[in-house]
């Protein structure tokens, strides 16, 4: 009986994988009920970086521990400038969406560690500021996961100088 019970439990959960339940799933982020199992992909990174290119905060958040922490390139800092906790990471991403609107993520690529916990993103950052200033710039994230969730996103941009002829 107890190996009965154990098949049924273990097809029933095969099938609702492999999506034979009623319900629609978020293609952004598929949650997984043990945190343990929760594994960070290469396609991981590109759906983070797709919430990004669609400015969904609620999206992005969604990939973040609630102790997570974001260094920006750019502050007072060696290391930028640093927010802690979701409600700081939010508002910083907000305040990047308001000063560059159009702020998109391109030509990216993406490695994971091969135990998961860590990885890189390269891209090409472009977009207007609020100023009317373009800007293109590459640059990088080295993440930091536990438990299928981002703990420190750490961004770097190139310096880009202004050339004189």
């Amino acid at each position: 009986m107890t190996k009965q019970i154990l098949l049924i439990g273990l097809l029933t959960g095969l099938l609702v994988n492999l999506g034979c339940n009623n319900r629609t799933r978020d293609k952004t982020l598929q949650v997984q009920s043990n945190p343990q199992d929760m594994k960070v992909t290469k396609e991981t990174l590109k759906q983070i970086l797709d919430a990004f290119n669609r400015h969904d905060l609620n999206a992005i958040m969604e990939f973040f521990s609630d102790d997570c922490s974001f260094d920006f390139p750019r502050g007072p800092e060696s290391w930028g400038q640093r927010f802690i906790g979701k409600a700081q990471v939010r508002e910083a991403l907000e305040g990047r969406f308001k000063g560059i609107p159009d702020v998109h993520y391109g030509e990216d690529r993406h490695w994971i560690s091969s135990d998961g916990n860590m990885g890189v993103s390269e891209w090409t950052l472009t977009g207007t500021t609020t100023s009317g200033l373009s800007v293109k710039v590459r640059g990088c994230d080295l993440w930091e996961f536990r438990n299928g969730k981002v703990t420190r996103k750490n961004s770097y941009w190139k310096i880009v100088e202004p050339t004189t002829k």
